[in-house]
Formats: C-alpha cells, structure tokens, sequence
C-alpha cells in the first residue's frame, strides 16, 4: 500500500500541463508569448465555472500584452508542457488519456477580452483512434498540438481556416483527461488561450458560434467515462459542437478525428531574443507531369478523404488509422 501510494503521487506530480507556446506558421514563439499562462499546471474541473474559457480561478493566468500574427491556412501548433520550464520529453502524465481540441473566437481586442461568453467555433478535435488517444499523441510528438482542420476539398488542407474573416481571435487549445471520469466532475480540463490577429483570410466566413461555458456539460459521454473498460474497437463521442469547415463536409466522424499518432517533422523557425534556429523541411504535397503525389509524413488517404493518394518514391500510403493514411 505504501508503495502504491509513493506511485500515485509521483504520478499526480508529473500528471498536469500548460499550453505554453504557439508555433505559427513554423515560427515558434517564447514561452508565454500571446499566451494567458498559469504560473501552476492544474486543471479546471468544473465545466459550468467562466474559468473553462481561458483558466484562472484555480490556476491564476499571467496577462500578455503581445498579439501573434497568423496568416488564414497555415499550420498552427500549440507547444505543451508540464510547467513553463519543462521539456519536450516532459509533456504531461502518459496516463491522462484524453482527447485534444481546439477553439477560436474573433474578438475586438485579443489583449483585454476574458474569452467568457458567446463566439466559440471549434477548429479542430483528436478523440479515440484504434487504441490511442489524443493526449497520447500530443506527448508521442514531443508537445506538439497540431491543430488540423478539415477544409473543402478545392481548398489546401491549413491549420487556420483559410475563410475566416481577418482580425484578432483567441485561440484555445484544451487536452481533457479522462482517468478519473468514472464519476462526475473526474474529467480534468486543461486550456490556455493564445492571442492572435488573423490576416490573408478571404473574409467570407460565418461560423455557427457556442457559448464557453456552455458547450459541456458533466454528464457528457466524452466527460462522464470509464475509459478503463475500452477496447481499441470501442466508440468515443468528443464533447463539444461539431468542428467548423470551410464550406466543406464536417470531418468524417466525431468519434474520431487525427492526425497521425507518430510524430511528424516540421519546419521551424524559433523565435527567442537572441537568436533564430531552423530545424528539417516539412511534408508537403506536390505537382508532377502524371499528376499529384504527397511527400513523406504528407496524408495520402482515409475515410472521406479527397486529397492526392500516390506517395513520391521511394514512399508508400501506410493506414494509420481508418481516416488518416499517411506517406512512410
């Protein structure tokens, strides 16, 4: 019993995590930057409290006076960590299983609105894939949240829809663990919002909007589960409303929506005060004389998709999971 209990605290003591960066565009800012951070790694619990919006009450939140600027389709990441401080090999408990999502909300002024109320569209969600969650692949790839939308398929495949309208948004990313959702109030959400100022978008956009709090309720099957008793066969509904396309179908299921649960290489720029660093090329889909073929790490396939399936040699379209195949 002793030694159960010495586990379970250092399990709880290695367990929470931050949204503590934003990589842009391949651009990755410091720590804190744009972002509204809690100096203390804890969770929100309580789904009907203003608090579900951008944290605080529990996890008081450091105010930033900068603004990101991001251009409409391209790749967004939020980089999440257990404290400020840790590393990527120190995301977040591998026990907190979970499913990952992402929202936005166009707003006057990123700088001074709490993010409590009405405006909410989701961009993005990761639940339940054949066995791995959402949170299991944020930590697989080092922190990285990769905030994949599904858009129409005459458009390219962005992280920030390409029709939103320009001007600033917040942009909260959340991980939910479920391994004490066998009981109301178990699930532990954690979310920090980014502020970011929209621009090259076609200004067209008119997205459904939902009320945080207000798009959960505890009794929620994605919030009220025994995750414990899953096979990987086993159905998963993501709470929330459904994810925003651009004039598009809506992804292909609720139940289960990501990218590929192995991490993927990206381009990035790192953005620190004295210096700026690049690291390897990221996949990209091309043109050739017979037609399209997707690069290694690109998706080539999966239900409803509608993309370019022929991998360049030497690599092969592999299933990842039945909606997301993926050049290897």
């Amino acid at each position: 019993m002793k030694a159960f209990t010495i586990l379970a605290a250092a399990s709880a003591a290695s367990a929470h995590t931050i949204f503590v960066q934003l990589d842009a565009g391949g651009t990755v800012y410091p720590v804190s930057h744009a972002i509204r951070t809690p100096s203390y790694d804890g969770p929100i619990t309580d789904v009907t409290s203003g608090d579900l919006a951008c944290n605080g009450g529990p996890n008081p939140t450091m105010p930033s006076d900068k603004i990101i600027t991001v251009t409409a389709g391209t790749t967004v990441k939020a980089i999440w960590r257990h404290t400020l401080t840790s590393g990527p090999n120190n995301v977040m408990d591998a026990s907190h299983k979970g499913p990952t999502i992402a929202y936005m909300k166009k707003v006057t002024n990123a700088l001074t609105d709490t993010g409590i109320g009405g405006g909410w569209f989701k961009i993005q969600e990761d639940g339940y894939n054949n066995g791995q969650w959402g949170t299991s692949t944020v930590i697989t790839n080092g922190g990285l949240h990769y905030m994949q939308v599904f858009l129409h398929a005459a458009e390219p495949c962005g992280d920030i829809p390409a029709c939103l309208q320009n001007g600033q948004y917040l942009l909260r990313a959340e991980m939910i663990a479920l391994h004490a959702a066998g009981s109301t109030g178990g699930a532990q959400l954690y979310m920090e919002c980014a502020q970011i100022n929209i621009v090259g978008g076609t200004g067209t956009a008119s997205p459904q909007t939902y009320s945080i709090p207000g798009i959960y309720k505890a009794n929620d099957p994605g919030l009220l589960i025994n995750i414990y008793s899953m096979s990987p066969s086993s159905k998963y509904v993501i709470p929330g409303p459904p994810v925003y396309t651009c004039g598009g179908s809506p992804p292909p299921s609720s139940t289960s929506q990501a990218p590929s649960s192995t991490a993927r290489p990206t381009t990035t720029t790192l953005v620190t005060s004295t210096r700026v660093t690049s690291s390897s090329a990221v996949p990209t889909t091309t043109q050739s004389p017979g037609g399209c073929t997707v690069s290694q790490w690109g998706q080539c396939g999966g239900t409803n998709f509608s993309g370019c399936t022929t991998c360049a040699s030497p690599f092969t379209c592999k299933v990842i999971n039945p909606y997301y195949y993926q050049c290897q």
